[in-house]
């Protein structure tokens, strides 16, 4: 490995935008791996720019860190990763993302119908929950999940 593929921490923030702090906390998650120079400065890969760049796309829309790391732990350290990895990561995204736009149409669905019925009826109304029937399945949202 060359001199010149390594990058100072501050070299990679300003290339990806985040802070010193956000890619320390990153490190701290596995999800960037730095190399120590002697003095123990912190160098990483040119390859971590879209490692972290793929971090701030998935948090944008909407992954959880946890989904982030799962993305993230089939991609190899110390290469950049290559076509078919990014494939297969944007895959389990769309997966994922299709998952969220059906939750959220099924959700409007549901609130387009309650408001647009306008009858007001405990009897007919899918969001009452009498009895708290809807508790013994356990804690949490059941009808609009």
């Amino acid at each position: 490995m060359k001199a010149n593929d390594l990058l100072p921490i501050g070299d990679l923030a300003r290339r990806t935008g985040l802070s010193v702090s956000a890619i320390r906390f990153y490190e701290e998650k596995g999800l960037v791996e730095p190399h120590r120079t002697a003095g123990n400065q912190r160098r990483f890969l040119r390859s971590d720019i879209r490692r972290l760049s793929f971090i701030l796309i998935a948090q944008k829309l909407g992954l959880s860190l946890s989904e982030i790391e799962d993305a993230l732990a089939g991609l190899p350290q110390g290469r950049t990763p290559n076509a078919a990895d990014w494939k297969r990561i944007s895959g389990e995204v769309k997966q994922r993302i299709d998952a969220q736009i059906a939750a959220l149409e099924k959700v409007r669905e549901d609130l387009d119908g309650c408001i647009g019925c306008g009858c007001l009826s405990l009897k007919k109304c899918a969001l009452y929950n009498a009895g708290d029937k809807w508790g013994e399945g356990g804690s949490g949202p059941r009808v609009l999940r």
